[in-house]
């Protein structure tokens, strides 16, 4: 995300600097998952330098960042409820049993399964969608959303104030003054310690949003639901779990980082490789600009960016089935009317998971996260 110069020949020279200013690691926050704060891109100048305060204008920036992110959560928010219900293993028990009632026909190359198994994988994602609507009512698809809201500018405020202190902090210890000088490990490390700090402060929302996106009505056996809204869920969790309880989730919060750290890493990559590309056209004098050169640009960063966030989700994406798994109400009955966790810790949920459903069950929802992110994550970084 960054500011054109007018004066270039043409945007595409103006955007990447001559090749220099989308070389350089500094010049941008990471951008972290909704729960650990999504952080944009740090305005720069068409030289690569980072824009004057005057025109960075940081308040302007974050509010507008927060409605971005309150549209975003509600747009979306009904492939959020269906990711996060495919995650738990209610759902999933579901999803198997249907699938054992209509098997696919047996087939004889592994090159013609793989694309019918992921069509039908689209399609049963489609019919959950629909069935959350036709039995719950369209509120259904909107559950969560309040805590989700609540939580967006929350937690970009703490992540843009830790990780803006943090790489100040970094970057004065080790005497590096100058934004372009400093080193990809102080953006990490700060960013790191960014997120941490975001999914320890607003772990509580997000699993109030977990359960409330996992409470399904039971109207037809004569029950409702077991939360009546936020603060029903809050009071019930404290009562029954303690105060520990609203914390359900963290360890696994704390592995998420390494998506977003994998993410920027890749995007980088990919952005310096396409300098290099821009700066040898430019350096070719018999290259005449022209809107293609604008639009290469443009395609190659986008593209760049939602391959960067589709490989970055779908290799650490067992990190989100599992705080899902660790925030899910207690379900296991002892006895007497007493239930307790299932899902105890971050190991031993992975390798119950990965005992009963098998590395399938570490993948529930990824269909719905990625419809959900990859498109968010192509327009945050390549716009």
């Amino acid at each position: 995300m960054t500011i054109s110069a007018t004066s270039a020949p043409s945007s595409a020279q103006a955007h990447l600097g001559n090749g220099k200013g989308a070389a350089s690691l500094g010049n941008e926050f990471l951008i972290q998952s909704r729960e650990t704060g999504d952080v944009l891109p740090e305005p720069s100048t068409s030289e690569g330098r980072p824009a004057d305060k005057a025109q960075a204008k940081p308040f302007a920036h974050f509010v507008a960042g927060a409605i971005g992110g309150m549209t975003a959560a509600t747009l979306t928010s009904p492939l959020d409820v269906l990711k996060t219900r495919l995650q738990s293993d209610f759902y999933q028990a579901q999803l198997r049993t249907l699938r054992a009632s209509h098997p696919l026909p047996a087939s004889s190359s592994p090159l013609l399964s793989l694309p019918r198994s992921a069509l039908m994988h689209f399609q049963e994602t489609i019919q959950i969608l629909r069935s959350i609507h036709v039995h719950e009512g369209w509120r259904a698809l909107f559950k969560g959303l309040g805590p989700n809201l609540v939580g967006v500018v929350p937690a970009r405020a703490i992540n843009f104030y830790v990780y803006g202190n943090g790489k100040r902090i970094l970057g004065e210890h080790f005497n590096y003054y100058d934004t372009k000088e400093t080193p990809v490990g102080v953006h990490l490390t700060a960013a790191a310690v960014a997120g941490i700090a975001t999914g320890t402060a607003t772990n509580p929302i997000w699993l109030v949003k977990t359960r409330l996106q996992l409470d399904k009505s039971n109207a037809a056996h004569g029950q409702g639901r077991q939360y009546r809204n936020s603060w029903d869920c809050v009071k019930q969790t404290v009562r029954h779990e303690g105060i520990r309880g609203l914390y359900k989730g963290l360890s696994a919060s704390y592995l998420g980082v390494t998506e977003s750290t994998l993410q920027w890493v890749m995007y980088e990559q990919m952005k310096m490789a396409l300098a290099r590309r821009e700066a040898a056209r430019l350096a070719d004098r018999t290259h005449v600009a022209s809107v293609w050169d604008d639009i290469e640009l443009w395609g190659g960063r986008v593209c760049s960016a939602g391959l960067a966030k589709l490989v970055a989700a779908s290799i650490t994406y067992p990190h989100e089935v599992v705080r899902t798994r660790l925030r899910q109400a207690p379900t296991v009955s002892i006895g007497d009317g007493m239930v307790q966790m299932k899902y105890t810790g971050l190991v031993q949920c992975f390798r119950t998971v990965w005992k009963e459903e098998g590395m399938v069950g570490l993948y529930g929802g990824l269909t719905p996260h990625l419809l959900r992110v990859v498109p968010s994550a192509a327009i945050m970084f390549g716009m």
